[in-house]
């Protein structure tokens, strides 16, 4: 047993969008970062860097010899971490995410966030805390066992407790039974939680989440003549007070993934302030004289978005609608077998047991950034409410703010390794040299 009250445990969600970090006990977590991390391969920089003598730059050239040795098991790459490292343009630096399918799959890009947050973020020494992470429902015991292995061989921590994501979003909302509708960044997961376990076997899943919604309105306004410029690509020059002249700057060496990255940044923040949900079922007809929405670019040009308001965040409840966007022809292979948001929650609910549907119909707890889009919650109920059987009383639930809706696995986490009954639950370090890594099974259901 582990008594972990006098210091505070460490909460951190590892999403496909954002890494949320913080203390347990507190009510938003202290470190929001992207999950997505700037690699530059050493093999192209260490050229460049014996042609210029420009030693400072990569690695020290008298050094290369060594480094290239030394860094033999570490891919030889340099890794960025951080939305400021990220924001700043380096030449050949990739964007990379640690991330496949929801599920870890470069560890050492994993690492490296994790890292980040302990030591950049949150300056705590791993050894003192215990660790709280949340893993996706999908998450396999090979990935369990071996982020059980990094957290204790390499950062030593005193404790650690994997839970759920559906989980922590259910307690976030104070319900041990919920059906968990969580959109985030890289997929859209509905899981239904009974008595604070994840029901595997009903869990479903779809590739479309805020990314993808992104990349949609982003091929769509290219199709439109509209080029979103990148932040690196210009700078404004003031010719008189408040007047300002956009010079473009050529940067040959940024790799497509960064540009891409830089866009999506911008396509992002266009999709937050003008995209919701539409009433009714998205049809070019209806929504082709519908006004025009201003915003303007960070080089100062103003567009002006229109039908793609409705069309792109309708792609989640008709995913269809992405193959009539052009650009998005690659969608076509898997498009078929992805469904629509309150497709998944009936056919989640129905492999449920029947004593508890009713229950789960009456509590679907929308989560994560793509939730909180404005008139979702409405749109899922009212679609929801025609295709559920008549005796369900259909209940779709949102906490009030969108940061609550943003945070809530952090939340969960927050608030269930800060409970007293909890403290008796860490899989502590003695338990893992005793029985090894596989004992997670058994210590985090």
């Amino acid at each position: 047993m582990y008594g972990g009250d006098e210091v505070s445990a460490i909460v951190i969600d590892l999403g496909s969008h954002t890494c949320k970090a913080g203390y347990a006990g507190e009510d938003a977590p202290k470190a929001v970062f992207p999950s997505v991390v700037g690699a530059i391969d050493q093999m192209d920089v260490d050229e460049t860097a014996i042609t210029e003598k420009n030693s400072g730059s990569a690695v020290d050239s008298k050094n290369i010899v060594k480094t290239l040795d030394s860094d033999k098991a570490k891919g030889k790459r340099k890794l960025f971490v951080g939305s400021q490292s990220l924001g700043f343009r380096r030449d050949h630096m990739d964007v990379l995410s640690p991330l496949k399918d929801g599920v870890i799959s470069d560890w050492e890009i994993a690492d490296c966030i994790w890292d980040h947050a302990f030591r950049e973020c949150l300056l705590v020494d791993p050894k003192e805390h215990p660790m709280l992470l949340a893993e996706p429902s999908s998450n396999t015991q090979q990935q369990r066992e071996r982020t059980a292995e990094l957290m204790f061989e390499k950062y030593k921590v005193p404790a650690l407790f994997l839970a759920k994501n559906a989980v922590l979003t259910s307690f976030a909302s104070g319900r041990a039974t919920a059906l968990v509708v969580d959109s985030g960044g890289g997929s859209t997961t509905v899981a239904p939680v009974h008595d604070g376990y994840v029901l595997q076997k009903a869990v479903a899943s779809s590739p479309i989440g805020g990314e993808f919604l992104t990349d949609c309105l982003l091929k769509s306004l290219e199709s439109k003549g509209m080029m979103i410029k990148p932040r690196y690509a210009f700078k404004r020059k003031e010719t008189r007070p408040g007047e300002y002249q956009t010079v473009d700057l050529d940067f040959p060496n940024t790799t497509e993934s960064y540009r891409l990255y830089s866009q999506r940044v911008i396509a992002s923040d266009i999709k937050e302030c003008v995209c919701r949900a539409p009433d009714t079922p998205y049809d070019e007809s209806s929504y082709s004289n519908i006004p025009m929405t201003p915003y303007e670019l960070p080089d100062g040009q103003t567009i002006e978005i229109g039908a793609d308001r409705f069309k792109i965040p309708d792609v989640l409840f008709n995913p269809s609608l992405a193959q009539t966007i052009p650009g998005m022809e690659n969608f076509a292979e898997i498009a078929p077998s992805v469904r629509g948001l309150p497709q998944m929650v009936i056919e989640s609910i129905n492999r449920c047991d029947v004593d508890i549907r009713r229950e789960l119909f009456s509590s679907i707890l929308l989560a994560g950034g793509t939730a909180s889009m404005q008139q979702l919650k409405e749109r899922l109920e009212k679609d929801l409410l025609e295709e559920s059987p008549q005796a369900a009383r259909v209940k779709v639930l949102a906490s009030g703010n969108a940061t609550e809706r943003r945070f809530s696995v952090w939340i969960g986490g927050s608030i269930l390794a800060s409970l007293g009954s909890f403290q008796q639950m860490w899989f502590s370090k003695s338990e893992y040299e005793e029985h090894g890594a596989s004992y997670i099974q058994r210590k985090c259901p």
